[in-house]
């Protein structure tokens, strides 16, 4: 038996034989084309087309964010600046597959210098340029195996297009040798209930064949188990199915110590089944979705619509929603598209907000008509807020609309250090875990050679966290949880005995979430909390907590 170690995602257990991924295809030569300029044109403008549509109807098919993800990489198929560089190429007598193979890594390598969002999408970048080549070449795109049987799939990462569709029937869990718990296969497994380890180094000496248990609780993969370890692989399996299915009720923990669940959205069409999976309300609403779309700002009655269906699906409910995080690692067009050398440490969030403050001040007109068109309970926040000022600026003008609540994002260690002043004037808080460990142990969130570090387990995470919760006691203002932190259920107990009031993650998520809490007093999750602070490291402190929390 041996154990390779990884980020888990979520709480499940499977098992089942290994099928590995098929290697990306060979990369063209660089041969002259035997064709004229012009007819390769045609040729690549036409796979070009093809993989676009493919794209959006695969993502037509997934809804939910898997549609965002693969409506953008069809976007990113037809970028009108990647076809001038597929064409200078083409010019020069290249064959389209070369054209595209070269203009494609080109941009791609641009695209993972500047990190954040941008190097995000350098993966995604990867599997369109692939789809285009195969189509050139008159084949099918490298895509998920049927081997004939249920199996675990093994990838070195898996492309948004075949994380949206897999057949749940037939891959039963995932393990991805790339990535961290931030990526588009890590959230997309989250979406879709998949059991899953991204990160895994060491699953690339996993055999074809070969029998293993996914433990994404543990974040371990066991190879060789025996037969007393797939019993209780598949005892756990069961029980948490019971767990699943057993009656919706609000987060609580053991002792009756009210935690409200709330759902991670990032647009409208996704509120009824988050509240079919028993989402109390939602703790993050991403405008981003109508700005990033678009070649120039929505209008206010553009936003206003959306902001009302979203809403409209929450009456009497608490619903979160933060204001465009868009920048220079976001680069649009009306906002800010200059060049930055880092542009995760540049002019984004509140910052790019305030230099373009016309689009604030429309965004929170349209926020203001469509609350006062409901019943929700509005809550606006303000992200990458990094001193008081910022807050206090963002506070007064969010009152000047008449938005009744309005807090602040705590993302950088600034602003965890600082809580306590920040929230003498802001009315609430809400953690976003994932760039607090970003900044915290500076360790791009998107880089798969620091993924390692990307990890909100650290005691210095915690640590700030600690901070913010305590500020949030002091002052008497709520502490929510809205990174990917909150949907790990231990690390969901260990944020509430830091201080935090509620947890808002993906819908998928809330079920084992509420089932752990209610293993745990407030008292137990402080002590678990004490035991996670006092290890050295992200792993140990992990460790700690598992060890108090089974005493």
């Amino acid at each position: 038996m041996t154990e390779l170690r990884g980020v888990g995602i979520g709480l499940g257990v499977a098992q089942g034989p290994v099928a590995r991924m098929a290697e990306p295809a060979p990369a063209p030569s660089d041969a002259p084309s035997a064709l004229t300029a012009g007819e390769e044109t045609a040729r690549v403008t036409d796979a070009v087309t093809a993989v676009a549509r493919e794209l959006e109807e695969r993502g037509a098919a997934a809804g939910g964010a898997a549609q965002e993800v693969l409506e953008a990489q069809a976007m990113m198929a037809e970028d009108p600046t990647l076809a001038d560089e597929v064409n200078t190429r083409l010019a020069q007598g290249k064959t389209g597959e070369w054209a595209v193979f070269d203009a494609f890594a080109s941009f791609r390598n641009q695209l993972s210098a500047m990190g954040g969002y941008l190097g995000e999408r350098a993966a995604d970048l990867d599997d369109v340029a692939q789809r285009v080549i195969a189509r050139l070449r008159g084949v099918a795109a490298p895509g998920v195996p049927d081997p004939g049987y249920p199996f675990v799939l093994v990838a070195k990462d898996l492309a948004p297009a075949d994380t949206a569709l897999l057949d749940l029937d037939k891959v039963l869990a995932l393990i991805t040798t790339d990535g961290g718990p931030t990526s588009h296969t890590a959230i997309l497994a989250r979406e879709k209930s998949i059991v899953a380890i991204v990160g895994a180094t060491g699953a690339t000496g996993l055999r074809e064949g070969e029998m293993v248990i996914v433990d994404a609780a543990a974040g371990v993969v066991t190879t060789e188990p025996t037969t007393e370890e797939l019993d209780r692989a598949q005892n756990r399996a069961a029980d948490r199915a019971a767990a699943a299915s057993a009656p919706i009720t609000d987060g609580a923990l053991a002792d009756g110590t009210p935690v409200p669940l709330l759902a991670n959205l990032g647009n409208p069409e996704g509120a009824a089944e988050a509240v079919a999976l028993g989402a109390e309300g939602v703790g993050l609403f991403r405008t981003e979705f109508l700005f990033l779309s678009s070649s120039q700002a929505p209008t206010i009655e553009q936003q206003r619509e959306s902001y009302t269906k979203l809403l409209s699906a929450f009456p009497g409910k608490k619903v979160v929603v933060r204001v465009l995080d868009a920048g220079a690692d976001k680069p649009l067009a009306f906002l800010n598209d200059a060049h930055e050398e880092n542009p995760a440490l540049g002019l984004r969030g509140i910052r790019a907000l305030r230099a373009s403050e016309d689009i604030l001040r429309e965004q929170l007109t349209a926020l203001a008509e469509a609350d006062a068109a409901t019943e929700a309970d509005l809550w606006v926040m303000a992200p990458m807020v990094a001193t008081v000022e910022e807050s206090r600026y963002f506070v007064d003008i969010a009152r000047d609309y008449g938005i009744k609540t309005a807090g602040v994002m705590v993302e950088v260690p600034s602003s965890a250090l600082l809580a306590d002043r920040i929230l003498a004037d802001a009315d609430f808080a809400s953690i976003g875990t994932n760039d607090l460990t970003q900044y915290t142990l500076a360790a791009d969130r998107l880089l798969g050679s620091v993924a390692t570090f990307q990890d909100p387990w650290h005691p210095a995470v915690l640590r700030l966290i600690r901070e913010v919760g305590e500020a949030g006691r002091i002052n008497g203002k709520p502490v929510g949880i809205c990174g990917e932190a909150a949907a790990d259920p231990l690390l969901a107990v260990v944020l509430v005995g830091l201080g935090a009031t509620s947890l808002s993650m993906a819908p998928t998520a809330i079920a084992d979430v509420r089932a752990t809490l209610l293993e745990h007093t407030i008292d137990q999750a402080r002590a678990i909390a004490d035991a996670a602070l006092a290890a050295d490291g992200a792993a140990s402190a992990r460790f700690a907590a598992q060890q108090a929390a089974n005493r």
